[in-house]
């Protein structure tokens, strides 16, 4: 019964589509807000928000907004707690940068001490459109999204979100 309630799909509406709103890509809460260099794809300051999932929380990821897909990557790594800062860098994850109108964002999902699977659809040159699956991560897990530097942030550490519904940024 409990596996069946992890790994449900709730069909999630936009509320509306814009190239200018980038919707959370997976529900749970905020664990991380601030300004860091994106080291793997972007070599460059970017504004990390990140989402903390706990076992309860849905594990579905979506696409938070419409692109091109310009970089897919599995990284193998350690199994860290997903709340601990070096998770980000040390644990199983993907990486997926996405081209759009407001430049390239990276979204990366994070396996934590109990997910030992993710599962990424994204592939490089693939267009996406805001709001459909991208993949899931089994068990309680976090996604970082490294946005540019004029996104304007419209959540805080603390916030509980809902993939498709909470608005993380606006341009």
């Amino acid at each position: 019964m409990y596996f069946a309630f992890l790994f449900q799909k709730p069909k999630r509406l936009i509320p509306q589509k814009s190239e200018n709103i980038l919707y959370a890509p997976a529900d749970g809460k905020i664990v991380v807000n601030e300004n860091t260099v994106e080291s793997v794809y972007l070599g460059n300051e970017a504004r990390m928000v990140s989402i903390f999932m706990s076992p309860l929380n849905v594990h579905v990821n979506r696409h938070p907004i419409n692109g091109t897909i310009l970089h897919s990557e599995h990284h193998v790594g350690k199994f860290l707690p997903a709340w601990d800062p070096k998770a980000s860098t040390e644990n199983e994850r993907t990486t997926v940068a996405y081209s759009t109108t407001h430049g390239t964002i990276v979204l990366r999902q994070i396996a934590g001490a109990l997910a030992k699977r993710i599962v990424c659809y994204a592939t490089k040159g693939e267009k996406v459109e805001q709001g459909t699956e991208m993949g899931f991560i089994k068990f309680g897990s976090r996604v970082d999204i490294y946005l540019p530097l004029d996104a304007e942030i419209m959540v805080a550490i603390g916030d509980k979100v809902e993939g498709n519904r909470t608005v993380i940024a606006k341009w």
